[in-house]
């Protein structure tokens, strides 16, 4: 399933660009203007609703923290439920974490042991707003995984095509992403 012209437009439309921030030389990609535009977002949520709504999804998890709010509320509209996947030390029972590369030293990010219950082979959709090179998306497949579920897919609002981390993580799982930035 795609988006359609006028689906896709009226997403970009709704992502204003940032220069500069967080620092000289970067666009950051802001949502919070899709997330207050009730047609914009109404557009998103419908398109991933109709788009995952026959993958027979147990759990969606979002990462921490703008995919929780895609995740939470798509979960919600499957009628399945949604785990958060935080940075370390934010979830308050045992957990399983996984470190990541960041430009500058490295990070880790947790899940719940029993995030997706006590059901093996749960089917899972990892969600978050942006994909660049990929470090976190790729520990959060990875816990998935680690606990026993299956992360049958990544979706991402944004790609940005012109880093390399849509083209590793697909060697886990497939990707899926609704706007790509070249």
């Amino acid at each position: 399933m795609t988006l359609s012209n006028t689906e896709r437009k009226i997403l970009e439309d709704s992502i204003r660009d940032i220069k500069d921030f967080p620092k000289e030389g970067i666009v950051f990609k802001d949502i919070t203007t899709l997330l207050n535009n009730k047609e914009a977002f109404a557009v998103l949520m419908n398109h991933l609703y109709m788009k995952y709504k026959e993958y027979n999804l147990d759990y969606v998890a979002g990462i921490d923290a703008r995919g929780f709010i895609f995740g939470a509320a798509l979960a919600q509209m499957l009628k399945i439920g949604f785990v958060p996947i935080r940075k370390k030390g934010k979830l308050p029972y045992t957990t399983i974490g996984e470190k990541y590369a960041l430009e500058y030293g490295v990070d880790e990010i947790e899940v719940h042991i029993d995030a997706f219950g006590e059901q093996k082979g749960a089917k899972v959709l990892l969600i978050d707003d942006l994909i660049a090179t990929g470090g976190t998306a790729n520990a959060a497949a990875t816990l998935i995984n680690q606990t026993g579920a299956e992360c049958v897919e990544a979706c991402f609002i944004i790609g940005l095509t012109f880093l390399d981390g849509i083209k590793k993580l697909k060697e886990k799982t497939p990707v899926y992403t609704l706007i790509e930035v070249n």
